[in-house]
């Protein structure tokens, strides 16, 4: 479905040249990604698209998926700053953000140095992120909203872009933390990792177990995903496509009106406003590189699942049942999609 009508802006011919460097840039950067990353098509679109949208991800899945190897890779794609940080129970908050630290002067003199921590970095791997304590993830919360640091009653600001990559198992749940709301509500996607085919686990084996083994090199600045950011944001969006996309959060809550009978049976708590910013953005992107100069409501359901999954939370009934925010977010689409054909 299109909503492309008469009241739809026509891009000039600069316009629609940017828009053609948006795509070839965002093509350029997924194949070099490919050339290490066997599969995963989705799951590396949507880190780029984070990226571009000045959000985070967080990668779900079990242990040698490559989610790892996912982030190092686009950062190897990408002239900027990449650190990796392995989160254990026993790493403080100043192993990640950093710390205040006495230093003598040359005259003899002593004074606080601010030493930054792994944080100040373009790219954030946070590896197995549900594995520190709370008070450690916490020292995430500025960072990924605020894109600064405070210590000491001094901010700095961090590096742009800034993109915290998150990587968790949800088998392994013994010894982990669980990752509270409002960390969760920081995130812009969560991007489920699935298994391999047996094709993909072939070529897996093809690339890792031969004489030379591929790596990306650098084919985008980070200026340019700069410039891309701020492109996306200037494709305009019905007033009517809008609307869907603040029904589409509203129905997650079981006290509106407008939720599902699934939703006020299984769901606890819906959707923040994050979760009607993410997916404009996410959509913007999405007409981009659908050669489009205006958002669908079509674009709005592609990304639905990576943006609200993490923004939802399921009542005991819905855990008990085995129920999955996928299937809640399938219904409501699907409700929000019948209403629509009734109002037509």
């Amino acid at each position: 479905m299109s909503e492309l009508n008469s009241s739809t802006p026509t891009p000039s011919e600069e316009v629609q040249k940017q828009l053609a460097d948006f795509r070839a840039d965002f093509s350029k950067l997924t194949a070099e990604v490919s050339k290490v990353i066997v599969g995963h098509e989705d799951i590396v679109e949507g880190t780029i698209m984070a990226l571009i949208a000045g959000g985070h991800v967080l990668l779900e899945g079990v242990p040698g998926l490559g989610k790892t190897l996912l982030v190092r890779t686009l950062a190897d794609a990408l002239h900027l700053q990449f650190s990796r940080v392995q989160f254990t129970p026993d790493l403080m908050p100043a192993d990640l953000i950093g710390t205040n630290v006495v230093m003598e002067t040359p005259d003899g003199r002593r004074e606080f140095d601010f030493q930054k921590g792994p944080v100040f970095s373009n790219i954030v791997l946070a590896d197995e992120i549900n594995r520190a304590t709370p008070k450690t993830q916490s020292a995430l919360l500025e960072s990924m909203q605020e894109h600064s640091v405070t210590i000491g009653g001094t901010t700095h600001k961090l590096p742009q872009p800034f993109l915290v990559l998150a990587t968790q198992n949800p088998l392994e749940m013994e010894g982990t933390y669980p990752l509270p709301e409002a960390q969760l509500d920081r995130f812009f996607q969560k991007l489920l990792v699935p298994f391999p085919t047996s094709d993909e686990i072939a070529e897996i084996l093809q690339r890792t177990t031969e004489v030379e083994i591929p790596e990306a090199e650098a084919v985008l600045e980070g200026d340019r995903i700069l410039e891309m950011r701020a492109l996306s944001r200037q494709i305009p969006i019905a007033d009517e496509v809008r609307q869907y996309a603040i029904a589409l959060v509203l129905a997650t809550h079981p006290d509106q009106e407008i939720a599902p009978e699934m939703v006020k049976r299984f769901v606890r708590y819906g959707s923040s406003p994050r979760g009607a910013q993410a997916l404009i953005l996410g959509a913007k992107i999405k007409a981009i590189l659908d050669s489009r100069y205006h958002v669908s409501r079509d674009d709005i359901r592609s990304v639905a699942h990576a943006t609200l999954r993490h923004r939802m939370i399921l009542n005991f009934e819905g855990q008990a049942e085995n129920v999955f925010a996928d299937d809640v977010i399938d219904n409501i689409l699907a409700t929000l999609g019948k209403a629509a054909l009734v109002a037509s």
